[in-house]
């Protein structure tokens, strides 16, 4: 309930800068004006017009935005209520040159009537195939490399998971974790934000790939990203409308066993005030099975578990956004968003369970198991951006950012037949968390091709849950509280950080450098429990970009950073979360941050309309965390009817080093044929902390291949496959994953709506096999999800909007331009 009351007073205060927004959009609409100027936009061939064009007026001194309009159905425009003065008009139509035109308003002419402008195609037909300029797919910056995914089939009717999927450097395992080169110690965030702490994997299950613009891949961040990630950062971009007038975007897709989603974005732009919103909602079930087999030696005899499972997910998602975006002044302008996420999941699994003991059967179990979950998010927004009109490049910006997390999980389990006593046990977990943020940058331009960028950030985040343990009464009338089980806990993290960059062009050079500094106080416990910590600590991380361009269209980079991983709450608090009744896993208090150094060195080159991109990195690891899984002695000889019982838990194992190279081609091989090849090898070694575990060494690696087929002007395909290579771990082995997905898009109605199908894993091949072993035991499993699906998705294009066109999939900036 009393979540329930924030939430309302949250809406209640967003509900009241709305109001004080739109009077002043409404005042700003009343004051008077003096000039107009219209026209209207035709097709240069054919005279025909042009609708739902952009019509932009500029200050003609500094380019600054004054107003805008979109055309009607015959193409005319009217901008009205403009002050005296010269204007640039700049009018914009995808697939034909923009058009400007310089205007003058005066005191005696204060209405300027341009009459028809006409304007020339850009398209270039080749054979029966439509080749237009677009934006790359990839384009690399001084410290990031930006994917430009909304245009990538690979993805619809899917999530971020699946976007991910198909991002360079990026691999997705079976159960959505997010690793980079080998490693799952990666930021995500959301359009710069944090995604919300504790399950990270959860809040990109949510996000429709729909609503996905790009992502941008920052293996070496600058001192302007958070230093937590040891295997870099990801950002997830999502759409946001700004075109003038209405605008909008309604999709549908359709997938096999009972998956479907949709969603719904709305824009207006109207002077200086624009208004967002979306909604998304999924109704999605999954199918997944797996076999599992443990053995482990217990005071000289020999247990065997043999397990075969089942499980349903039922997950139904609603995502809302809605954002107001005012412009204070031509340099100053502020934004106010509201995100509500509602997510339900409905898990039901089976599983049947053959215990051998000494080669002795025993009787078989069955069990099942029952997971509700609830999660709801809500994230309010409040940004600000000054510019200055005489110094192109300067900029202050701030940002508050809260994101609150609700959440209720129910496990339950019910013993079915075969167990010495048939009983069930329940377990409700609550967790609420909440994160709040505040930033402040500042971009100082200087002399020549120089900045100097600085800024403060301070993050606070706490969580606190309960987990209740309940056992079947021996009468199976009810459940009995069980306070030996159950637990409470409180945790609490925050971060205070100030950092500075330089970066600057000589000639054919290009340097980026920087510091950032950042204090670390966290502190939790389990309530009546052991396990309370509280530490504080101060570190520094540099970072440095160089890059030189070549002749040949070649360029050459090196960086460096210095990077931490912090364990979470999950990590640290030593309380049991159990997954059924013979598996749980539990933190450590005495886990210690590890630190990571990274260095790479790359080249690129491009030739024609083909870019072969080449990474040499290496990457070390110091006070390495380190997952291992063993057997819970205790518990499997106080139950011996049910098995063996496990335990996971994470320890600081000395240290880990990866280093590799990673390979990326674009090649035309054909006016309507293009390939994109993506491919790492690399080595991973974990030296150990003690005598008593042994160093271990893998080399792995992972390829991609996607072909681009443009067969007529309106129809898209895409050909992927994709492989893993096998993957040691510091307890096992991974084994090989791959499969080949296809997808097609078909445009529609003048461009106005698109038809796509996506059939992924078509030979059904992506399951992952797994290994693990220590002192006196030893598991081997194979989990397969369901993973061969095909989704029939269509979309309709309100105003402005057209579905994405072809891209031109070939890395650009080259020139080693900074860094947004």
């Amino acid at each position: 309930m009393n979540h329930f009351f924030s939430f309302s007073r949250s809406l209640r205060s967003f509900g009241l800068l709305v109001a004080l927004v739109t009077l002043a959009a409404s005042a700003q609409a009343q004051a008077p004006t003096t000039g107009s100027v219209t026209g209207s936009l035709l097709d240069q061939s054919n005279g025909q017009a042009l609708p739902f064009a952009n019509v932009v007026l500029l200050r003609a001194q500094d380019s600054s935005f004054v107003s805008g309009a979109q055309t009607g159905e015959n193409g005319a425009f009217v901008l009205d209520k403009v002050s005296l003065g010269t204007y640039l008009v700049r009018a914009s139509v995808v697939g034909y040159k923009p058009l400007r035109r310089t205007v003058s308003l005066t005191a005696a002419a204060p209405q300027v009537q341009l009459g028809a402008l006409r304007l020339g195609a850009t398209a270039t037909q080749l054979k029966g195939v439509t080749v237009q300029g677009e934006k790359a797919a990839i384009v690399d910056n001084l410290d990031k490399k930006v994917i430009n995914v909304e245009k990538d089939l690979g993805s619809v009717g899917g999530t971020a998971v699946n976007v991910l999927q198909n991002v360079p450097s990026v691999t997705v395992d079976q159960n959505g974790a997010v690793s980079m080169r080998g490693t799952s110690n990666i930021t995500i965030l959301i359009d710069g934000k944090p995604t919300g702490g504790a399950g990270q994997g959860n809040r990109l299950e949510q996000i429709p790939a729909s609503s996905i613009e790009r992502v941008e891949v920052m293996t070496n961040p600058s001192a302007r990203y958070d230093a937590q990630g040891g295997g870099g950062v990801l950002n997830i971009i999502l759409k946001k409308q700004k075109k003038d007038g209405w605008n909008g975007t309604a999709m549908l897709n359709v997938g096999t066993r009972d998956k479907y989603n949709t969603s719904l974005s709305l824009n207006r732009r109207a002077g200086k005030l624009n208004v967002s919103g979306s909604y998304d909602a999924v109704n999605d079930q999954w199918h997944n099975r797996s076999n599992q087999q443990q053995q482990a030696t217990l005071e000289g005899s020999t247990l065997v578990t043999d397990l075969q499972g089942r499980s349903t997910n039922h997950n139904k998602n609603h995502n809302g956004r809605l954002a107001l975006d005012y412009t204070l002044s031509p340099t100053q302008s502020v934004s106010v968003s509201v995100a509500p996420n509602l997510h339900h999941g409905d898990n039901s699994a089976s599983q049947t369970t053959s215990l051998r003991k000494d080669d002795q059967s025993l009787p078989t179990q069955t069990s099942a198991t029952a997971v509700t979950e609830d999660v709801n998010i809500l994230n309010s927004r409040l940004d600000y951006r000054r510019t200055w009109e005489g110094q192109k490049g300067r900029e202050l910006s701030g940002s508050i950012n809260h994101t609150l997390i609700d959440a209720d999980v129910n496990v339950g389990q019910r013993l079915l037949g075969g167990a010495p006593v048939l009983t069930a046990w329940r377990q409700d977990f609550a967790v609420q968390a909440n994160v709040v943020d505040g930033q402040i940058d500042y971009v100082y331009p200087l002399a020549g091709k120089g900045r100097v960028d600085l800024g403060i950030k301070s993050q606070y985040q706490t969580s606190n849950g309960t987990n209740d343990y309940m056992q079947e009464t021996a009468d199976k009338a009810g459940y009995v509280f069980m306070p030996e089980r159950s637990f409470a806990y409180t945790f609490n993290e925050y971060v205070q950080a100030g950092y500075g960059t330089y970066q600057r062009e000589f000639g054919k050079w290009s340097v980026q450098g920087g510091l950032r500094a950042e204090y670390t106080h966290t502190y939790g416990e389990v309530l009546n429990r052991q396990g309370k910590f509280d530490r504080q600590y101060l570190n520094l991380f540099p970072s440095t970009t160089v890059v030189r361009t070549l002749p040949g269209d070649q360029r050459v980079q090196v960086s460096y950073a210095r990077r931490i991983n912090r364990p979470d709450f999950m990590q640290l608090l030593p309380f049991p979360l159990y997954q059924d009744a013979r598996n749980y896993r539990i933190g450590d208090p005495n886990i210690r941050p590890e630190y990571v150094n990274s260095l790479e060195l790359g080249h690129q080159v491009s030739k024609g309309g083909a870019t072969l991109s080449t990474t040499v990195f290496y990457r070390q690891i110091n006070n390495a965390i380190q997952r291992f899984r063993d057997v819970d002695t205790v518990a499997t000889r106080q139950n011996p009817g049910l098995g063996i019982v496990s335990m996971m838990y994470n320890r600081n194992l000395g240290q880990s080093t990866s280093y590799g190279v990673e390979m990326s081609l674009n090649q035309p091989l054909a006016k309507w044929w293009r390939l994109t090849a993506t491919g790492s090898l690399f080595q991973n070694s974990i030296t150990a902390a003690t005598g008593t575990e042994a160093s271990r060494r893998n080399v792995t690696g992972t390829v991609r291949l996607l072909n681009t087929f443009n067969p007529t002007p309106k129809l898209d395909v895409q050909l992927t496959g994709s492989y893993r290579a096998p993957v040691l771990t510091v307890q096992g082995r991974l084994e090989s994953i791959y499969g080949v997905d296809v997808a097609f898009r078909q445009r529609l109605f003048n461009d106005k709506a698109a038809l796509t199908l996506r059939v992924s894993d078509i030979f059904n091949t992506r399951r992952q096999r797994i290994s693990a072993y220590s002192n006196g035991y030893q598991t081997t499993g194979e989990f397969k999800n369901e993973t061969q699906l095909a989704y029939l998705g269509f979309s309709y294009y309100f105003g402005s909007n057209k579905p994405p066109k072809r891209i031109e999939a070939q890395p650009q900036g080259g020139g080693g331009g900074f860094g947004g």
